[in-house]
């Protein structure tokens, strides 16, 4: 076998494992003894090649109905649906790619952005195009940062790299998403980095932030910042370190010490992106829209639809 055989089927069974097999890069990369980035480029190689072919669908004449249904449902200003796909990883890079065009759309000079697994799919596809321009000038996290190792809850590491391809002016939060304490959580707000973060805040023309489901198991930190509450009170999902009831109620905690931008400042940003990553349930989008801090929603169209007919709204 030649030696571009070979780099075809290697592209080929990355590619499988991406998008098929539903591996993340960095597992990819650890696979084959290589960096992240080279996946990453390997992934973009195969796409030009034609070996993968993403698709976005443009709305059709029912997006345009379930769109315009849930805009007077929810009183959203508007947003874009993705159909199905062959699975949730190609469903999460289908909403990432509308994400990025639906940006590209909205101006605005200061942008802020969460974390999540759907969030770090939107800063790869954002990471694998050409670095562009844009009416954005800054940018800054919305929540601190986590301490597991995935990517996809480190919002500096997202801004660095959306700035990067955007030329747009980094803000970092230097700080752990939870503080230990409430004395702790005062010395944050007293340092100089997270003043100039939530003057950011203050400036929002556009953020993006996750809506997710709500683990039937709290981890430990959700566990030490509400105690028993979860457990009673079983919210219907979360949005960046917040979680919500039913009615979009915000669950309140006096040990409560994340380090997030407040709800108060979040609702007076006039474009808050909300986007569900392929796994998000019509109870989790429904609690979320119901919170009225969502003013625009990147989303499957099945799910949207679902959250209609669970409220009342169905077509």
């Amino acid at each position: 076998m030649s030696n571009s055989a070979k780099k075809l089927e290697k592209l080929v069974r990355i590619a499988q494992l991406y998008y098929q097999e539903e591996k993340t890069q960095s597992e990819i990369a650890k696979i084959y003894g290589v960096s992240r980035p080279l996946v990453s480029r390997m992934l973009r190689e195969a796409k030009e090649l034609g070996i993968v072919e993403i698709r976005i669908r443009p709305p059709r004449e029912r997006d345009s109905q379930v769109l315009s249904r849930a805009k007077a449902a929810f009183g959203i200003q508007g947003g874009a649906l993705v159909g199905d796909s062959a699975n949730d990883n190609m469903v999460n890079r289908e909403l990432a790619e509308a994400a990025i065009h639906y940006l590209c759309e909205l101006e605005g000079a200061n942008f802020g952005i969460g974390w999540g697994t759907v969030i770090g799919e939107f800063i790869t596809a954002l990471e694998e195009k050409s670095p562009r321009q844009s009416t954005l000038k800054t940018v800054c996290p919305l929540v601190g940062n986590s301490g597991i190792s995935n990517r996809n809850y480190h919002p500096n590491e997202n801004v660095r790299i959306f700035a990067q391809q955007t030329f747009a002016e980094p803000y970092y939060l230097h700080t752990p998403a939870f503080a230990e304490s409430q004395q702790d959580m005062e010395l944050i707000h007293q340092m100089e980095h997270y003043k100039a973060v939530y003057h950011q805040w203050e400036q929002l023309d556009v953020a993006l932030v996750n809506i997710g489901n709500y683990s039937s198991v709290p981890d430990f930190a959700a566990a030490a910042r509400y105690g028993e509450m979860l457990s009673t009170r079983r919210p219907a999902g979360r949005l960046l370190a917040y979680f919500y009831d039913d009615e979009g109620k915000i669950l309140r905690s006096d040990t409560d010490y994340a380090i997030q931008i407040p709800t108060g400042v979040l609702a007076r940003c006039p474009n808050v992106i909300g986007i569900c990553s392929a796994n998000v349930t019509p109870r989790t989008l429904l609690g979320a829209l119901r919170t009225g801090l969502i003013t625009h929603l990147i989303a499957r169209e099945w799910l949207v639809q679902e959250a209609l007919e669970r409220c009342g709204g169905s077509i």
